[in-house]
């Protein structure tokens, strides 16, 4: 049987790990030693005697606990689904309309059965999709690059491996995460493959295809986070530097504590913000921090970043702990699992007073003293764009982009047999109507001969589990039609 470890940390970094973000076998968060289940044999041996929980994992820090997420009634889920079919049935009068309301909705957390066709639409890879038709499968089929190839495949088994889907060995997991991760140093060729894609990417495989985790990766790394994944992480580094100014103005006293003891901000916050927080907070908070980071963009992250250092930092007496910087990077190690919980959280993040006006203002002044003190970036990464309705106005969709195209159509016996009925119904009138026209005119009617395409079977019902009994939703792909 393996030996299954996992660290503590919540996205500490040292100066030596940050160096190996890129290309390397290093992961972010987890050591080589123990943090895979290993082969098929000790996965099932394993699995047999554990339970996954509502999202999919066995075990982990991350795993489902009762106190770390808010239980929706079903009825209220119900409600919310319907909501969330209509906005997305009418996509683009909804974020040119109603942008205010479907952020609010956003905030209260999308529906986990349409979790994943929201992001899809929020982050505009739906669109990218459809005007890309074919270009997955055309990047899917090519070898790829052998230098990136090999450090991929060394780092499938360290994304989630507590997770069901990603927890064997080539499993179906880890193989759409290659597919993805390969496709995109193929895409990219120019920017290749860092790690902090993988989790992302991961999480995203967790609610749609290959092909659309595909281009919500584009879309998160091209529009959301634009440069975080290039040669020398010059991105990352000016946001820190952007986050650690925010502070002073969120928290003083924080702030004041982490400059007295020389703590750079890229060692506590590159994680965070490279994975978005996949890998630092309980999987609830996850979830909803992601609805609203596409909804609204990189602002999001900036508030998690700044609620978790001011509840960690922010008092006297939180500070009495840590005297040095040591044990500072040690408390920011170990943040206190209350201050991560869903409800705790959402609410912070949503009071927080941080614009994208503010971020972009405070980015200017430290792209400004960046130059001053380094000179100019070397790498030029596009415009960062704040959000699905920033990004959707950057690349108008037409109606054709947003259309969805289900494959399963749930019909009931009771509609079939009145869908029948009113067919026969019309080919009786249309009979007798054609047979008094021809009484008046002295002209024969011919018979209309029976459509061979009408079936007068009725379809049998389909029969599935009830809904109202349950406290999950049914999990929907972007193809599938809703009851």
């Amino acid at each position: 049987m393996a030996r299954i470890r996992i660290e503590p940390g919540n996205g500490l970094q040292s100066a030596e790990s940050i160096k190996s973000l890129r290309g390397t076998r290093e992961s972010l968060a987890l050591t080589d030693e123990g943090n895979s289940f290993g082969s098929d044999s000790e996965l099932n041996g394993y699995t047999s005697e554990r339970q996954t929980d509502k999202y999919g994992f066995i075990g982990g820090a991350q795993q489902y606990s009762e106190q770390s997420a808010e239980d929706i009634p079903p009825e209220v889920l119900r409600q919310r689904e319907a909501k969330w079919l209509d906005m997305l049935n009418n996509w683009d009068k909804w974020m040119a309309k109603r942008h205010k309301k479907m952020k609010l909705r956003c905030q209260k957390g999308i529906p986990p059965s349409l979790r994943g066709r929201a992001w899809l639409y929020l982050s505009g890879g739906k669109v990218k999709r459809e005007q890309n038709k074919g270009k997955f499968e055309e990047l899917d089929r090519q070898a790829g690059d052998p230098k990136w190839v090999d450090v991929i495949e060394k780092d499938l088994h360290r994304q989630f491996p507590f997770h069901e889907m990603f927890v064997a060995r080539g499993g179906h997991g880890q193989q759409d995460l290659y597919r993805v991760l390969k496709a995109y140093t193929l895409h990219r060729p120019e920017e290749g493959y860092c790690q902090a894609q993988a989790p992302i990417a991961a999480v995203l495989l967790m609610h749609m295809p290959a092909e659309d985790a595909f281009w919500g990766l584009v879309q998160i790394c091209e529009k959301y986070l634009p440069g975080y994944y290039s040669v020398g992480l010059e991105a990352i580094q000016l946001d820190g530097e952007i986050l650690f100014a925010l502070l002073k103005r969120v928290s003083p006293l924080a702030h004041r504590h982490l400059k007295k003891h020389k703590l750079d901000p890229i060692l506590y916050m590159t994680e965070w913000f490279m994975c978005a927080f996949s890998r630092t907070l309980p999987w609830a908070s996850v979830l909803r921090v992601w609805d609203m980071f596409l909804c609204e963009g990189v602002k999001i992250i900036f508030r998690v970043g700044l609620v978790l250092l001011k509840c960690m930092l922010g008092s006297q007496d939180k500070l009495k702990t840590c005297q040095g910087q040591y044990e500072t990077m040690e408390l920011l190690k170990t943040i206190d699992t209350r201050y991560m919980l869903e409800g705790f959280l959402v609410r912070e993040i949503i009071e927080l007073p941080l614009s994208e006006r503010d971020v972009e203002k405070e980015h200017l002044a430290q792209l400004r003293r960046w130059k001053e003190t380094r000179g100019e970036l070397h790498c030029k990464s596009p415009p960062r764009m704040h959000g699905a309705k920033a990004i959707m106005a950057a690349e108008p969709p037409s109606r054709q982009d947003l259309r969805q195209n289900p494959t399963i159509i749930v019909e009931s016996s009771l509609a079939t047999n009145k869908n029948v009925e009113g067919q026969e119904e019309d080919k009786a009138r249309i009979k007798t109507k054609e047979q008094k026209n021809g009484k008046k005119t002295g002209t024969p009617v011919a018979s209309n001969p029976e459509p061979s395409d009408i079936s007068t079977k009725p379809t049998p019902p389909i029969k599935d589990a009830p809904l109202q009994g349950s406290n999950q939703s049914l999990i929907s792909t972007e193809h599938d039609t809703y009851l």
